[in-house]
């Protein structure tokens, strides 16, 4: 089975909100065995619509809609679609009643614009929305299934979780997808596709290999359908281990998850602590740790010291070696790490400092010089990394890159 996600909305088109809901659902469909043949954004344009549904059943057997059904003037989806499927309208009782009690339960006044978002096009199925007003609508026409629904996130996922994935996986057999991922770093994608490229050619036609980098890491993923789950399974895991043992020095995570994220199983597993002292990141590395539930049993938190003073305060940074080498410096950073490691008494500390840009830059540290250090106990490295002159991507860089060396260093240092 194929579907297609469209996305409604003048304010994705514009940027004015990221469409999060398409990898969201993709992902959804993945796992149950529907592929997405393609992710489409219109305009709040009925011809706009219209286009994008006509072309859209040329190639799916499922198209799911989110989007543009609140109940002001600029939400035109209903009313499209009701045109498209030449249907009148009737006002559904069932979502009147929940409308209601929605309005009811909140203490709010509902007016007759609230109460239209109980009229639905007379020969949709209406599947009721428990977390909000708008309904989701179903439709099947010429062998094609249409769904509309809410582009709010919490709402779509509720409805695609309890009723339009069950009733897709009920309405047709469909076959099993396995994906098996390894994280890797520390390696670029041409030389890992030469290392592995033996194995790669290897695979079987229904096995198939991708690599997907991102700052500095590349996860290789191995993807595969058929209708013998135990038998895939086992074959795909094969391949997999076949190419961690391949690569192994370089092996991050045997799991689809964040670098970050195999930091802290790393540092759980081996009952060790970590902190961070930050510079041009801003607090972006401890950002991103934070964002893994569980973090705080390895983690103890950490600085944002931007300037001087703070890395005086704070980390105990000498004046001396701000004042000969500046804050973007080996001899800075080193302290910085050692500084934190001691303050914070933690096992691990990791530091930054560098030019994120656009300005700063000086003769010798030109915009995206950036300094690591990762210290454990008295002991510290540093590291020079130059990157680019963007300033959203080198600070995106620096972290990965700071998270990546505290990695390697654990690992190293648990296996003398």
């Amino acid at each position: 089975m194929l579907a297609e996600i469209i996305t409604i909305g003048d304010e994705i088109l514009i940027g004015q909100i990221v469409d999060t809901n398409s990898a969201w659902m993709a992902k959804q469909l993945n796992q149950v065995g529907i592929k997405v043949k393609q992710v489409t954004s219109v305009s709040d344009d009925a011809s706009h619509i219209i286009e994008a549904l006509d072309a859209a059943r040329k190639r799916a057997n499922i198209i799911l809609m989110t989007g543009g059904l609140g109940p002001t003037k600029d939400d035109i989806t209903k009313l499209t679609l009701a045109k498209y499927f030449n249907m009148g309208f009737r006002r559904d009782e069932e979502t009147l009643k929940q409308v209601t009690s929605f309005f009811d339960t909140r203490k709010r006044p509902m007016i007759e614009l609230n109460r239209a978002q109980a009229d639905v096009p007379d020969g949709c199925q209406v599947i009721q929305n428990k977390n909000g007003t708008a309904p989701c609508m179903w439709f099947e026409h010429r062998g094609t299934i249409f769904v509309s629904m809410p582009g709010v996130p919490f709402e779509m996922k509720y409805l695609m979780e309890e009723e339009i994935l069950p009733r897709l996986k009920n309405l047709f057999h469909l076959p099993f997808i396995y994906h098996k991922t390894i994280l890797t770093a520390n390696i670029g994608e041409s030389f890992l596709a030469q290392e592995i490229e033996e194995i790669e050619d290897s695979l079987p036609a229904y096995i198939k290999l991708a690599y997907l980098p991102k700052l500095g890491q590349v996860r290789l993923r191995l993807s595969a359908s058929g209708n013998n789950e135990a038998e895939l399974k086992t074959e795909v895991d094969h391949y997999a281990q076949q190419l961690v043992e391949k690569v192994k020095p370089f092996v991050v995570a045997e799991q689809d998850i964040p670098l970050e994220q195999a930091l802290l199983q790393l540092m759980e597993q081996n009952g060790l602590t970590f902190s961070t002292a930050e510079s041009c990141t801003g607090g972006y590395i401890a950002h991103l740790i934070t964002q893994i539930p569980g973090s705080s049993k390895s983690f103890e938190g950490g600085a944002v010291t931007y300037s001087y003073d703070l890395k005086q305060i704070i980390l105990g940074v000498q004046s001396q070696t701000l004042s000969d080498f500046g804050a973007v410096s080996e001899e800075t950073v080193k302290e910085m790490a050692l500084g934190a490691n001691q303050r914070f008494k933690t096992d691990y500390a990791v530091a930054v400092s560098g030019i994120a840009g656009p300005d700063g830059g000086m003769p010798g540290k030109p915009v995206g010089t950036v300094w690591i250090a990762v210290a454990h106990k008295d002991q510290v490295v540093a590291k020079l990394f130059t990157f680019g002159e963007r300033r959203i991507q080198n600070i995106e860089r620096s972290a990965a890159a700071a998270l990546n060396m505290l990695f390697t260093q654990v690992k190293q240092q648990l296996t003398k």
